[in-house]
């Protein structure tokens, strides 16, 4: 997965960003032409700009065009734009410590799983008997006894995270992560066994990846590390032995694409209807699959 990933960034030919220039891009600023990564991208009345030119700074003599600086998506410009990404990266290193902690009564009440099961320590009831926010808390549990899990998917929500806060702002960003993991786990609650515990974290995770696609094929970017990347960690989830949930990774790379599409491509004009109205649309089909599933189990 190293090489895979380490590929995305040096096996496509493309000049690289001007203030970083560990970055290739295949976008310039409109104003001055310096080639700029999503992290510097600032939507403006036609394309993108610098920050520079945004601020006026060019050294063309001319004033700005754009009065706000906006991310490629339309978000708000911040300060650290991974900020996010290392907030979610340490929510979930914290639920893995507490899981060692505490052991398996921690997990046994919030993995997702859909009828109850009767444990040493009692009695617990699933998604259909209620507990609606195990398709949340799923979405940070890893397997306490595989440390690969939570590795590779660590590694993966940096790599791939925060080039992605960067380019679509925090609030568009948080809500791809939470919607994909919610579909994640949709899907794993309609389609696997109900009586199988599983743990949903890479749901989201898999939803960044399609989100990154998406925006890779918007910048020009060589998609093929991307998809040499995917393909690998598809082989991994259908391999039998290794016990992953693929309706996770599955639900989530689907919403990761149709969210990400919609807040990569959305007009400028409505761009916020679009992209937030995209997002209550992948809402309400994990709704419908969440009520058409405990209707079953009923």
């Amino acid at each position: 997965m190293e090489e895979a990933a380490a590929g995305m960034h040096g096996t496509h030919r493309a000049p690289v960003c001007y203030r970083h220039p560990d970055r290739e891009t295949g976008v310039r600023c409109a104003r001055c032409e310096r080639p700029i990564c999503p992290e510097c991208m600032v939507s403006a009345s036609v394309g993108f700009q610098c920050p520079e030119c945004v601020r006026g700074g060019s050294g063309t003599g001319h004033p700005p065009t754009a009065s706000r600086p906006r991310t490629l998506a339309g978000g708000t410009i911040t300060a650290d734009p991974r900020l996010l990404t290392k907030v979610l990266i340490g929510i979930n290193l914290a639920v893995f410590l507490v899981q060692q902690a505490v052991g398996s009564s921690f997990t046994d009440h919030f993995e997702l799983i859909g009828r109850a099961q009767y444990y040493q320590f009692g009695p617990f009831e699933g998604v259909a008997e209620g507990q609606y926010y195990r398709l949340l808390t799923a979405m940070f549990l890893h397997s306490p006894t595989n440390y690969t899990h939570i590795l590779f998917n660590m590694l993966s929500l940096w790599w791939i995270g925060g080039p992605l806060e960067a380019a679509l702002g925090r609030a568009r960003y948080l809500t791809l992560y939470f919607v994909s993991g919610l579909a994640g786990s949709a899907l794993t609650y309609l389609v696997a066994d109900p009586r199988l515990p599983s743990l949903g974290a890479s749901g989201a995770i898999f939803g960044l990846f399609g989100a990154t696609g998406v925006l890779m094929r918007r910048l020009n970017y060589d998609l093929r590390p991307l998809i040499a990347l995917l393909v690998v960690n598809l082989i991994i989830t259908f391999t039998p032995g290794f016990n992953i949930a693929w309706e996770a990774h599955i639900g989530g790379l689907v919403a990761g694409v149709a969210v990400g599409f919609a807040m990569i491509h959305a007009p400028r004009d409505k761009r916020t209807l679009v992209q937030y109205g995209a997002c209550a649309v992948v809402l309400a089909v994990v709704v419908v699959l969440t009520l058409v599933r405990t209707a079953q189990l009923a």
